[in-house]
């Protein structure tokens, strides 16, 4: 009996070296996560139920250990670690698994994917701004060039001075500069991304009272619109501030320019002519500069006229019991009725980790204590063979005796 209690000692210990001996190998595996051997001591009973002696050492589970792995630093921005909890969600060929690994790039089609070719899953853009996290789809970098956007709207920060007088000729005439008191310009694009010249010159007609002319390229656009100011320097009229120029059709083949300027933000105190701010909502076609992921998961790509597109929200996974997801390789998992149900949901909220998006989770096996492991199992493994090898002497000495 003892032969064969040492004999499930050499197997557990075994065993143990296989497990430390995979947790060793995978140092460097990025998203790896060690596992654990447990052990429980094997008893037998009579008829009588009376415990005997005990029957030895069973592998009770190799637990698998979902701490934090360090997280490193790469600079690269498809590269995403989890500071938290939760799986990246990858398609293989539409059946979905779990895994730590971020080391994602693209394919030829423009999608993100692992190493060995599953599609990254995230909830697709809607057009208000959000997410459809009704379903998950696979993530694409667009590299088209940003669409031009129409100026529409425009805002001017300003003082008019106090005490102006109107201007010594009149009709106003933009290549008279005694026709106007003052004047400003900014840059306004069309629906091709054409940039235009628009030009505001503002015109004392009365104390407190002025009007303010649109050209854009030089070309006048409809009537001079009045502005009046209160005693404190406020504006009265419009009482909104928006003045509503009259249509102008560029010669680029453009749709009509339909602009709306905000004069709320312009004063009249005393002192010089200033303008602070001048804003306005167009802008040419764009090229993709490059990639930006937050530590929500959001994917947004940018170009080169300043505008933003968001291309999706990366999805993560949690599990009520993450030790009983199955390994598959490759820092991978699946789910089973052990680990549970997957609860799918994005970083930043609750239950989910961030995602560090420029960086890697390296394997959260430790060195120094995987030696120790294996050298306490190698121990083990020892005084085991010494039993059987004991064993094996006083049952030599029994037949001896015998003889």
């Amino acid at each position: 009996m003892s032969l064969n209690i040492a004999l499930t000692g050499l197997n557990a210990a075994n065993e143990d070296l296989s497990v430390t001996s995979n947790n060793l190998a995978n140092v460097a595996t990025t998203g790896f996560k060690g596992s654990r051997t447990e052990f429980a001591d094997l008893f037998a009973s009579t008829q009588q139920g009376a415990i005997a002696t005990g029957n030895g050492v069973d592998v009770a589970e190799v637990a698998q250990q979902f701490t934090q792995g360090n997280i490193e630093t790469t600079g690269n921005t498809l590269d995403m670690a989890v500071s938290g909890n939760g799986f990246f969600i990858v398609s293989n060929n539409g059946a979905l698994n779990y895994t730590r690994d971020g080391e994602f790039q693209l394919n030829s089609s423009g999608q993100v994917v692992t190493a060995s070719g599953q599609l990254l899953q995230g909830y697709p853009p809607l057009a208000n701004g959000t997410f459809n996290t009704g379903g998950l789809a696979a993530i694409t970098l667009t590299t088209n060039e940003s669409q031009p956007k129409a100026t529409s709207t425009a805002q001017i920060t300003a003082n008019l001075p106090a005490g102006a007088t109107p201007p010594a000729d009149a009709p106003f005439s933009a290549t008279d500069p005694n026709s106007y008191n003052n004047t400003t310009s900014l840059t306004v694009y069309d629906s091709l991304g054409a940039a235009h010249t628009a030009s505001l010159y503002f015109i004392n007609t009365a104390p407190n009272a002025w009007e303010a002319q649109l050209t854009v390229d030089g070309t006048t656009v409809g009537a001079p619109q009045p502005l009046t100011y209160s005693q404190t320097g406020q504006l009265l009229t419009p009482a909104n501030g928006q003045v509503a120029f009259p249509a102008y059709t560029p010669a680029t083949g453009a749709a009509a320019m339909n602009m709306t300027f905000n004069f709320s933000n312009t004063t009249q105190y005393g002192g010089n002519f200033g303008v602070t701010a001048v804003q306005q909502n167009g802008y040419t076609t764009g090229q993709l500069t490059g990639i930006n992921i937050s530590q929500t998961g959001v994917v947004q790509a940018q170009f080169t006229n300043g505008n933003s597109v968001n291309l999706g929200q990366v999805a993560l996974a949690t599990f009520a019991n993450s030790q009983g997801l199955q390994q598959l390789g490759n820092a991978s998992w699946s789910a089973t009725n052990a680990s549970g149900a997957a609860v799918n949901g994005v970083a930043g909220n609750s239950g989910f980790g961030n995602i560090q998006s420029g960086s890697l989770e390296h394997s959260n096996v430790d060195t120094t204590a995987a030696l120790v492991d294996m050298i306490t199992a190698q121990r083990d493994f020892q005084a085991n063979a010494q039993m059987i090898q004991t064993e094996d002497q006083v049952t030599q000495s029994i037949i001896n005796i015998r003889g």
